[in-house]
């Protein structure tokens, strides 16, 4: 793998990188309060009125960042992921395969999950009412980073051979994110079933598509 993904895009000027750092901060604290609130009474319970006190703001200054409580445990979890991705970065490149690259990301993902699981309902759902292709990574539609990260693991699977190339690396992330996140909501509703086995169906299905000797 040749780069990982760039999670935050270069300041033009220092006057709006100091502005960005500043807004960042915010943000990182409306979600840190948040999660405090979240941790300490349960999710379910906890207002947005009950946060912005909290955090020493006004509502509207919470709404203008964060429009749903959901935003925010979108914020917590994609800066976790952030760093998780980073971390991964040299265990990655030493993998030969898309495959594997994509089966160690997964379970790592699903380790994270399972101690999260009492938050995923509402962040999911939260989520795949604001995945718009395309759209700017912020409070309204969030962006995880997953998509970015599969997008670069698939264009070195091109460049290196191991996948197709008539289809764009963008767009075959694309449907691999919904095949994640279809793991994801199955896992969910399943009590009983293990995460990293979904993962692996995904990959699977993502890597061989549907064909009986895939199976062997």
């Amino acid at each position: 793998m040749d780069s990982s993904p760039s999670l935050q895009s270069e300041s033009a000027t220092p006057e709006t990188g100091r502005r960005e750092r500043k807004r960042q901060q915010t943000l990182d604290h409306l979600a840190q309060t948040a999660w405090r609130l979240f941790e300490t009474l349960g999710y379910d319970v906890v207002t947005m009125e009950q946060i912005a006190a909290q955090a020493d703001v006004s509502k509207g200054t919470l709404y203008n960042h964060f429009p749903v409580k959901e935003a925010l445990l979108a914020h917590r979890f994609h800066g976790e992921l952030a760093a998780s991705i980073h971390d991964l970065q040299p265990a990655l490149q030493s993998l030969p395969t898309l495959a594997r690259r994509l089966t160690r990301i997964l379970h790592a993902s699903a380790h994270w999950s399972e101690s999260h699981r009492a938050y995923l309902g509402p962040y999911l759902r939260y989520r795949l009412t604001t995945l718009q292709p395309g759209a700017h990574d912020d409070g309204r539609y969030p962006r995880s980073g997953m998509q970015a990260l599969f997008t670069a693991l698939i264009a070195d699977a091109q460049a290196a051979g191991q996948a197709r190339t008539d289809l764009a690396a963008d767009q075959l992330a694309h449907q691999l994110q919904f095949l994640y996140l279809g793991a994801m909501l199955r896992w969910q509703d399943l009590p009983r079933a293990s995460l990293k086995a979904e993962f692996d169906a995904a990959v699977s299905l993502f890597v061989h598509g549907v064909d009986p000797g895939a199976a062997a």
